[in-house]
């Protein structure tokens, strides 16, 4: 009598995935990644923070792990060069990435193409492994630095790594991160601090002052409550920009000054017309397959058209919902799948065709 025949199941291994550094944003990395699948292991110069991953589920294991696909170097910036190049130099194969929100010094002293700058802008008022969330990346930008020497099928892998945990990924240059981030995160922060100090010092004369400080004052000076500890790091990491962001800041100030100082209501109704309309246009995630466009771009087969392609798109406003790269068997030309917000559809092919590219544009059902 014929025995049936059974089916043999091939399980796949679970991607693996290293985190240097287990405070908020690697713990919440881990959480985020084991609950994809990855397995994920972890190391920290403290070893009871190691000890209190795995006791979170941060982590499967503690250590390093030379084989890991990906690993996400999560210490303060002034280490973070140091510490990628350990990796590299152990890790033949993998991706390295950090967290961190300065770049261009970073990516220099890395001086690596299988490092790829990142910053996920998340975070939270919690600190340490305590604060950390597995949903802290979803609907966050993350941005992605390449540089002209970052291999397409590289940046590509790492993108979709970051896209799964539910980010908006944007691609720009490591010096351009820079200048923007002090303007969005760092400026901003200095400020708040600056307003929560002058109101703290003013609550000594009068009292109630800080028990009126509702609405409005609470919203702006909310991002004040961060960890103060990263911030000499960062500013000075990133001092020329920050430093230009608080010079225009502090230009801009004085102007209303003036225009409050000679009572100009007409002029500064204009500025806060102006400042509102900028607030409600604040972009937003592309949510409905009907507000994409299919943009297909023939492109040769060279490192770094992938990172052309993909800053480009973050400069003209393009917010990148997907992408795929396809490679021809035969010459050495491949074709760039991308999926972006219909509104900035015809800008985004204008500015291909520009740079000398043939795409084509399709609306999405």
């Amino acid at each position: 009598m014929a025995q049936p025949v059974r089916s043999l199941a091939v399980s796949t291994p679970p991607r693996r995935a290293c985190i240097i550094g287990l405070g908020l944003i690697g713990g919440s990395l881990g959480l985020a990644l084991r609950a994809r699948g990855w397995r994920v292991s972890g190391d920290d110069r403290d070893p009871d923070r190691v000890a209190r991953a795995l006791v979170l589920g941060v982590l499967d294991e503690s250590g390093r792990d030379d084989t890991a696909e990906v690993t996400f170097v999560a210490v303060p910036v002034s280490s973070v060069a140091g510490v990628a190049r350990e990796v590299l130099a152990a890790n033949p194969t993998g991706l390295v990435t950090d967290v961190g929100s300065v770049k261009a010094s970073v990516v220099e002293a890395v001086g690596d193409p299988r490092f790829i700058g990142g910053h996920p802008m998340a975070g939270s008022e919690l600190e340490g492994l305590d604060g950390a969330d597995s949903t802290m990346f979803e609907g966050a930008v993350w941005v992605l630095t390449p540089t002209a020497a970052t291999a397409d099928a590289d940046l590509s892998r790492l993108r979709s790594v970051v896209a799964s945990l539910g980010a908006e990924v944007v691609a720009v240059p490591p010096d351009r991160h820079d200048a923007l981030v002090a303007v969005v995160s760092h400026v901003p922060h200095l400020t708040a601090a600056t307003l929560m100090g002058m109101a703290a010092e003013r609550s000594d004369e009068h009292a109630a002052l800080l028990r009126l400080a509702a609405g409005g004052f609470r919203d702006m000076t909310r991002i004040a409550s961060g960890h103060p500890a990263i911030w000499p790091d960062i500013c000075a990491e990133n001092r020329v920009a920050v430093l230009g962001a608080l010079d225009d800041l502090i230009a801009s100030l004085a102007s209303v000054r003036e225009v409050v100082d000679r009572g100009d209501r007409e002029a500064l109704l204009v500025r806060l017309e102006a400042a509102r309309s900028a607030r409600t246009n604040l972009p937003g995630r592309v949510a409905r397959p009907s507000d994409l466009v299919e943009v297909r771009i023939p492109v040769p087969d060279r490192a770094g058209v992938l990172a052309e392609v993909t800053t480009l798109a973050s400069e003209l406003g393009a917010s990148i919902a997907d992408i795929e790269v396809t490679h021809s068997a035969e010459g050495d030309k491949g074709v760039l799948i991308v999926l972006v917000d219909a509104a900035a559809g015809e800008v985004f092919r204008g500015g291909l065709i520009a740079r000398g590219f043939r795409p084509s544009l399709r609306r999405l059902q």
